[in-house]
């Protein structure tokens, strides 16, 4: 699996980079159609935390993204929970994925597969994170642009699992009206169905 390893603070030692190697070869393992991986290893001051180290990592696995981002005072371990998250996620797709294989899949996989080459869906995936970590809702402080891709409900569920964000936007394949869903305070999923009034 080939790793896109990016540091922001963080010194990116030969010690580090073995150690992503070995953490992540093992869901490579897992998943061994990984198209793409990227780790992105952060350093930053947390109000409530302190000083934090951050590993947030992203995989195009077949049509689907895997997310995890973990923090903790110490990089291994950092490291260590975002594998271990990634680890879960990996099993569970794969269940899913088993039974996805009976039905068909059609445009709505391959305009995923466009747009994650294309990088659209690492957008995707920067907005979503970047809307949840802004604390200001008066002011905009940064606008991203990703690809909303058209897949049936079921798909967009899938995805929005996978992903652990609280909202995920897509286009219905059926209806073609754009739909989020998103994470109720009960934990169950919402979906907001807009209509013209």
């Amino acid at each position: 699996m080939d790793i896109e390893l990016k540091s922001r603070d963080v010194d990116l030692t030969d010690q580090v980079r073995t150690y992503v190697d070995t953490r992540f070869d093992r869901v490579g393992r897992r998943l061994p159609d990984v198209r793409a991986a990227r780790i992105e290893l952060r350093h930053e001051q947390k109000r409530s935390q302190g000083d934090v180290h951050i590993a947030q990592v992203t995989l195009w696995v077949d049509r689907t993204i895997l997310r995890a981002e973990e923090m903790h005072q110490d990089l291994f371990a950092a490291i260590d929970l975002a594998s271990d998250k990634l680890l879960r996620q990996a099993e569970r797709f794969k269940g899913k994925r088993v039974d996805r294989r009976h039905g068909a899949i059609g445009a709505a996989a391959r305009d995923l597969d466009s747009a994650a080459s294309d990088g659209g869906m690492e957008a995707a995936v920067a907005a979503e994170a970047e809307a949840l970590a802004e604390a200001e809702p008066a002011e905009i402080v940064r606008r991203k642009r990703f690809a909303v891709l058209a897949m049936a409900e079921n798909e967009a569920i899938e995805q929005f699992e996978l992903l652990g964000h609280d909202f995920f936007v897509y286009r219905d394949g059926e209806t073609g009206s754009l739909n989020v869903l998103y994470r109720r305070r009960d934990g169950q999923i919402g979906l907001l169905e807009p209509f013209e009034g």
